[in-house]
C-alpha cells in the first residue's frame, strides 16, 4: 500500500513540477522574441553608441525562466529518486522562491513608484511589459495565484514523500520473490552427509587378493 500511495506521490508532484517548466519556458521564449525585436532596433543608425549592459531587462526575464527550468529539473530528479537530501533542497528552494515572490507582489502593490527603484531600460521592454500585463490583468492574476498554489502544493508533495521514505525495499522484495520461485526447484531439506573422523583403513595385498578371487 506504501509503495502505491508513494508512486502517487511521484506522479503528481512531476505533473505539479511541470507547471514551473512551462513558465519557465514561455519566460524564455519571450525573453528571445524582446531580444530579437531589439537586434532589429539595433540596425537603426540610432542605436549605434548603444549599451549593451541595458539590456538588464531582457537578460533578467531570460534569468529567471532558465532558473524556474533548472528547478523543475531538481523537482523531477527528486521525485524519481525520493531521496531525502533531494527534497529538503527542492522544499528550501521553493520556499524561497514563493517568499521573493511575495515580498516582489508586496512591493509592487504598496510602493505606486516602484519603477523608480529599477535601472533605466532604454529598450523600452519593461515599459511595453508593464503595459501587457495591465491591459491583461485578469489573466495574469489568475496565472500569478495559480503559481503560488502550485508552488505550495509541490512544497506539502515533497514533504509527505520525505515522510513515506525512499522505496528500499522495491529490490528486496524482488529478491525473495525469485528466491522463493526458485525454492520448488531446490530441495529445501537437503542436508549435507555426516562425515565420522576416525583412522584411516589401508587395504592389504592379502585382502585385494581375496577380493580378486
Amino acid at each position: 500500500m506504501a509503495r502505491v500511495a508513494r508512486a502517487c506521490l511521484r506522479s503528481i508532484l512531476k505533473i505539479v513540477n511541470s507547471t514551473l517548466g512551462l513558465v519557465g519556458i514561455a519566460m524564455i521564449l519571450y525573453g528571445l522574441w524582446m531580444l530579437r525585436v531589439w537586434k532589429r532596433d539595433m540596425e537603426s543608425p540610432s542605436f549605434d553608441d548603444f549599451d549593451y549592459t541595458a539590456l538588464w531587462f531582457i537578460y533578467t526575464f531570460l534569468s529567471i525562466g532558465a532558473t524556474l527550468c533548472l528547478i523543475t529539473c531538481l523537482g523531477h530528479i527528486s521525485a524519481d529518486s525520493s531521496n531525502g537530501f533531494c527534497l529538503s533542497c527542492y522544499m528550501v528552494i521553493i520556499f524561497l522562491l514563493l517568499l521573493l515572490e511575495t515580498l516582489v507582489a508586496a512591493d509592487i502593490l504598496l510602493n505606486s513608484d516602484w519603477e523608480k527603484d529599477l535601472p533605466e531600460d532604454p529598450t523600452g521592454r519593461l515599459h511595453d511589459f508593464r503595459e501587457f500585463v495591465e491591459s491583461n490583468f485578469d489573466f495574469f492574476k489568475w496565472i500569478a495565484m495559480l503559481i503560488i498554489l502550485v508552488q505550495g502544493f509541490s512544497i506539502l508533495l515533497a514533504m509527505i514523500l520525505r515522510a513515506l521514505g525512499p522505496n528500499n525495499g522495491s529490490k528486496h522484495d524482488i529478491d525473495e520473490e525469485y528466491t522463493s520461485a526458485r525454492l520448488p526447484l531446490i530441495n529445501p531439506h537437503l542436508q549435507t552427509p555426516q562425515y565420522v573422523v576416525g583412522e584411516p583403513r589401508f587395504t592389504t595385498k592379502n585382502d585385494a587378493w581375496n577380493i580378486n578371487k
